[in-house]
């Protein structure tokens, strides 16, 4: 009987070749899409779970509540450190602190030849020997007590292998960081998971940063309650039996006692982040690891996923019931040789089952070639695995899922023909009650496709309008070189200057503590007019010499940018801050005094510039503090002309090797970090184009499964049209006007939802687009036009034909 069975379904597909192509070709599609998409989903749930103290693991957060808003940053006052392990002694507590950008070199000849000088991006902390009693990582040299003392560094293997040679010839070696710390190589530790968003790669003890205070620039350590940076970092382990509830009571009731209460409306909080949410939350930023991906994305990944099964098993739907008709007179030769209903229905499943089967094989291979390309559609590792237990588990689970979806209904169909009828050739299309289902299914199919299509529209339009938004500052052509506040390289600042504006292609330059748009955030509390009690206000605070509001193109509303000066003695504000301290009137507030800097000294405000977007257009204007202090100011900004930009590149660097020779040149263009910032949107962006191509590359192949299957259909009633005189555009018209109505179903369907799912994704917007009209007629036009294309094509092919031979073909 199995046999038998098998031998019919392969007979059958062989003889329906072109309806079986197009169901394997859509299904084929729609599960490869399924399982690429399930990979990303599935490597993105996985992070820092490989822990096996994940579930009880919390970060210590710092939310600033005040009459602008709420602010939340991951990091926390370094006093909390020592404040919090007598607060809690029940818990494992440790903190790091990240560097950004540092060089590390390791010393070739005694000359100085052959040093080789490598500036890390991200991966260099400052941590205690603590944290590696939390987070798992294997020691391969050394152990973490070396972290206890001071001028000591653990490389990961990787790093390890990349300055010495060899991991093992390591250890005892001597590096130097930033050319002002010299480190001992005391540990080697395995390189991270990809999927943790700790990718530690060199490793320094805290105390080393404690005890180097002399050491200027965002790393430098300051033991104040009123700052905190995002760098600094908490982490707490609780015991297993331990309420987090409880323990947030107590650390609300802490948090009261150290922050005074503040005249001014300000409210500081920490607030326990489990590790568990640490990837998906948002609110704080990408912090610690290279990229953040929100909840909201994974279920958007995942629904289209679902979408995408559904419209292929549709299109099954569609065409088995349609090919149901010919399939009649079998049926009933079947049922009255003695097959019974549920022997007819184990066919028809087991010939879906084979078309599934391979499909997914298909699948299989469509996914596999595309691969190596996931990696520019979502932020995956270039080596992530196709084949492994839960892939395969969820293939497996998506096969019968399908066969389910799209076999019952066709099997209940056929397996409920009367045998009479069938053998007399009496089924038709409408007997069947299939021709309502496949309007329905139609709908459903071609709704889904507007509201991915939809959702594309409004993606690429929002980061359009993103890309190229009024930042309240000019960001083109400005080249950022990351520098060093060594006494050496302080001296030779206003010499480097000078040498770059000797060049007639560099309009502008400044020495800064970061660009007017960043991820980094340095909060400091601010007195205002001769004010100085409670906490003040807390405002971000950014160090620059007197060009830098020329070089990015500041407006100012009142005053003037602040006179040349190695220390803090005039500060210019944004127009947030202007209204924080309660001023209406920029004039208003020229020549009042701020107490700010550290050590904190009363200085008059000179001027006020427009707001500026400060970090990503996902964030709403804060206040912004301005002001120079030499020792702070590490970043070398550049103005140049976008004349032969490539030359004016290497002159400047040529320049940047020549007086600093013992730093390596890392310059890169502010636009392109900028647009840093919305990775994960364009990413997804990038994701909605793919899939709703492929989207509808399924709903016109069920489309045009369905139109071939009515030209033979109504072969015979063409012909008779024909011979009575109708036009070619009356028979194509016969054919499309039906899909026509049922696509404007559709997308009456589809706009509500479109516009609820897309209002939701561009709530993460502070700035964004309008859902105007223009974007749902553009989706309504372009889905009809490709409607059109796809049923006009057999239609006029259909109404090409001599009806002499559509007569007789019958």
């Amino acid at each position: 009987m199995l046999k038998n069975y098998i031998k019919i379904a392969w007979r059958n597909l062989l003889r329906h070749k072109s309806y079986s192509l197009i169901n394997i070709a859509g299904l084929a599609a729609g599960i490869a899409s399924c399982l690429l998409i399930f990979v990303v989903v599935n490597y993105e749930l996985s992070f820092d779970t490989y822990n096996p103290n994940y579930n009880n693991i919390y970060r210590v957060t710092t939310r600033i509540a005040g009459s602008d808003g709420l602010n939340n940053t991951p990091g926390a006052p370094t006093p909390v450190v020592n404040a919090l392990q007598i607060e809690f002694p029940e818990a494992k507590l440790a903190a790091f602190n990240t560097s950004y950008g540092s060089q590390f070199t390791v010393a070739g000849n005694s000359n100085g030849a052959g040093d080789k000088k490598i500036i890390e991006p991200f991966g260099v902390l400052y941590v205690q020997s603590k944290f590696f009693d939390m987070f798992t990582y294997r020691w391969l040299a050394g152990d973490k007590a070396v972290l206890n003392q001071p001028n000591m560094v653990v490389l990961d293997k990787t790093t390890a292998s990349k300055y010495f040679g060899n991991w093992n010839n390591a250890m005892g070696k001597s590096m130097k960081m930033d050319n002002l710390l010299n480190l001992k190589v005391a540990g080697i530790i395995e390189d991270a998971p990809s999927n943790t968003d700790f990718q530690f790669k060199i490793v320094i003890s805290y105390i080393t940063w404690q005890q180097s205070q002399h050491y200027s620039g965002n790393t430098n350590f300051n033991n104040d309650w009123g700052t905190t940076s995002s760098n600094h970092q908490v982490y707490m382990q609780f015991p297993a039996s331990a309420s987090i509830g409880k323990a947030q009571a107590r650390l609300n009731a802490f948090a009261a006692k150290v922050y005074k209460p503040n005249s001014t409306g300000t409210k500081n909080q920490l607030e326990f982040q489990p590790l568990s949410i640490l990837h998906f939350d948002t609110r704080y930023g990408n912090s610690v690891g290279d990229h953040q991906t929100s909840m909201s994305t994974l279920r958007t990944l995942s629904f289209i996923a679902a979408l995408i099964i559904v419209m292929a098993s549709i299109n099954f739907i569609n065409l088995s019931t349609a090919q149901s008709v010919g399939r009649s007179k079998e049926v009933g030769v079947r049922k009255v040789l003695g097959s019974s209903r549920w022997q007819l229905m184990a066919q028809i499943l087991g010939e879906t089952l084979l078309i599934v089967v391979i499909s997914v094989i298909s699948g299989l291979l469509i996914a596999k070639i595309a691969l190596p390309y996931l990696k520019n559609i979502a932020s995956v590792p270039a080596d992530i695995g196709l084949f492994n237990i839960s892939s395969m588990l969820f293939l497996l689970l998506v096969t019968v899922a399908i066969v389910l979806l799209s076999g019952i209904y066709p099997a209940l169909t056929l397996s409920g023909f009367k045998p009479v009828l069938a053998l007399k050739n009496k089924i038709n299309a409408a007997s069947v009650g299939g021709i309502p289902l496949r309007r329905v299914l139609v709908i459903a199919q071609f709704a889904i496709s507007q509201v991915l299509l939809i959702g594309t529209i409004v993606a690429v339009k929002q980061m359009n309008y993103v890309n190229s938004a009024d930042l309240g500052f000019n960001k083109d052509a400005v080249l950022i070189i990351p520098g060093y506040t060594d006494s050496l390289s302080l001296q030779k600042m206003a010499s480097v200057k000078q040498q770059l504006l000797a060049n007639p292609q560099v309009k502008s330059v400044t020495f800064a503590s970061d660009a007017p748009s960043s991820d980094n955030n340095w909060v400091q509390n601010v007195y205002f007019d001769n004010n100085g009690q409670g906490d003040g206000y807390n405002v971000n605070l950014k160090y620059a010499d007197a060009d830098y509001f020329k070089t990015f193109d500041f407006t100012f509303v009142a005053g003037h940018g602040y006179a040349q000066s190695d220390t803090l003695r005039e500060v210019v504000i944004n127009e947030a801050l202007m209204h924080r301290f309660g001023i209406q009137n920029p004039q208003q507030i020229i020549g009042k005094v701020i107490k700010a800097g550290s050590p904190r000294r009363w200085v008059p405000v000179v001027g006020v510039i427009k707001n500026f977007k400060l970090n990503s257009l996902r964030d709403e204007v804060r206040p912004v503090l301005l002001g120079s202090k030499k020792a702070e100011e590490s970043q070398l900004a550049v103005k140049l002309n976008v004349a032969h930009i490539n030359q004016t590149v290497a002159a400047i660097k040529a320049v940047w090797e020549k007086n600093y020779p013992d730093y390596a040149y890392d310059g890169s263009f502010l636009d392109e970090r900028i647009a840093q910032f919305y990775q994960q949107e364009n990413q997804l962006a990038l994701v909605y184009k793919v899939f709703a191509g492929i989207a509808i590359f399924i709903s016109c192949l069920g489309l045009y499964g369905l139109v071939s299957f009515m030209t033979v259909q109504k072969t015979k009633e063409v012909g008779v049209r024909k011979v009575l005189g109708a036009s070619v555009a009356s028979i194509v018209y016969l054919f499309s006007k039906e899909f026509m109505a049922l696509i404007s179903i559709s997308f009456i369907i589809a706009t509500p939802a479109a516009w609820y799912i897309m209002s939701g994704w561009l709530s993460n917007f502070t700035y964004r687009i309008g859902l105007g009209p223009g974007i749902f007629v553009f989706a309504m036009v372009t889905s009809v036009a490709i409607a059109w294309f796809t049923v006009g094509y057999k239609a006029v092919k259909a109404a090409l034909v001599n009806p002499v031979r559509s007569l007789k073909s019958e």
